[in-house]
């Protein structure tokens, strides 16, 4: 099973509430060139997570445009940027064992995601996350386990 997990987009450091803060030009730009490399990469998700949060949001808004996909986008509320990553992997192992699930693009933000690459792989790696940037582990649903494959960042794409 592949599991993808990506940061969102610069956000607007000076709007309050942090829920609220907007991707930037900038941000936008990031997005939509990693989705233009997942969809190159003919990545295909079951299913995507999202954070409640605007800049989540938008970012996955961007991602589902850009890659044209119709598969189902979930907002998810423990996702956001104090997400318990060990909390979030077993809901992840919950879903995939109730629902076939093969392939899971997770949009959130640090330090959830990083927790998450850590806890998904078993303290392989626990990357900090630029801006957009997504890493792709090979999860073993049967272990709970999985393989830190790589992580792809918009400057790695210029």
């Amino acid at each position: 099973m592949q599991i993808l997990i990506m940061r969102h987009g610069q956000a607007d450091l000076l709007v309050q509430p942090d829920q609220e803060k907007p991707l930037t030009a900038q941000g936008e730009l990031e997005v939509t060139l990693m989705a233009s490399w997942m969809k190159k990469m003919a990545y295909q998700p079951d299913v995507v997570w999202v954070s409640p949060y605007l800049r989540a949001q938008q970012t996955c808004n961007r991602v589902v445009e850009g890659m044209n996909l119709t598969c189902p986008v979930i907002t998810q509320s423990f996702i956001t940027p104090a997400g318990v990553a060990s909390q979030v992997h077993d809901i992840i192992d919950g879903e995939i064992a109730t629902n076939n699930i093969d392939s899971l693009l997770i949009v959130a933000h640090m330090p959830v995601v990083s927790y998450l690459v850590d806890s998904l792989t078993k303290h392989q790696h626990a990357p900090i996350f630029q801006t957009a940037s997504i890493v792709e582990i090979d999860y073993q649903p049967e272990q709970m386990v999985g393989n830190y494959t790589r992580m792809v960042s918009p400057i790695d794409l210029c």
